[in-house]
């Protein structure tokens, strides 16, 4: 089945060049020019992953990022300005789980948009065989990519639960910035640390009772994070 995208920008030009290369690679896409019209596609079509711009007319592009992510997990890769460092850490704090910096090489968005869709095509089994992952009160499903915390389901982007998949399948093994961002996100990823520490936080936000006291996602001070369930 061909995967669907929504490309939303207010530069057409920009809408085209990517809508007909996407096309190329047999994908189905739809168009969105502000915030408004984003948002209302979001809510009524089921997309594989969203690339959506920061400058939009109506409504901007995170508050546009932060309300789809109320109502649905969808892959968000957010456009920003090149050398928006505020942008990018913006984006990532409402929910996106990518940014690519304009202007930008259509390869390179073509490369990224399949990545995150290999990642996020189910699982039927770890290396060992599972299924599932669990860890007293924490229970992920592996092939549909689901998150339960007493046995109440969690909402989790497509990188929250692939950094909590990664952790739980390691548990008491410290794992610095580095190599999170390498594991995760990829050797050739072209963000930096501060992607992981915010993916950290906006975790402990969603499975933590108290953030301030996590339970699960811990830091070890000076080194990295690890997953320890006390």
């Amino acid at each position: 089945m061909a995967k669907k995208v929504l490309v939303v920008d207010d530069e057409k030009l920009i809408v085209k060049g990517i809508r007909f290369s996407l096309e190329q690679d047999d994908m189905e896409v739809d168009c969105a020019y502000d915030g408004e019209e984003a948002l209302e596609c979001a809510r009524n079509n089921k997309y594989d992953i969203i690339l959506l711009d920061v400058m939009l007319p109506k409504i901007g592009g995170f508050e546009v990022c932060q309300q789809i992510r109320e109502f649905s997990a969808v892959p968000i890769i957010m456009l920003t300005a090149k050398g928006d460092d505020m942008d990018k850490i913006l984006g990532l704090e409402y929910g996106a789980d990518d940014y690519i910096t304009k202007p930008f090489n259509i390869l390179e968005v073509k490369a990224r948009i399949k990545a995150i869709l290999r990642r996020m095509e189910p699982k039927k089994a770890d290396a060992d065989g599972k299924k599932e992952l669990i860890s007293g009160e924490v229970r992920l499903e592996l092939s549909g990519r689901r998150c339960f915390i007493k046995g109440k389901e969690i909402g989790l982007t497509a990188k929250e639960f692939e950094v909590l998949e990664f952790l739980m399948l390691n548990p008491d093994k410290v794992y610095s910035r580095d190599d999170l961002l390498k594991t995760v996100w990829g050797t050739d990823y072209p963000g930096d640390v501060r992607t992981v520490d915010v993916h950290i936080r906006r975790l402990r936000e969603k499975v933590e009772e108290n953030p301030g006291e996590p339970k699960y996602v811990h830091t070890k001070w000076g080194v990295g994070y690890y997953f320890c369930n006390e």
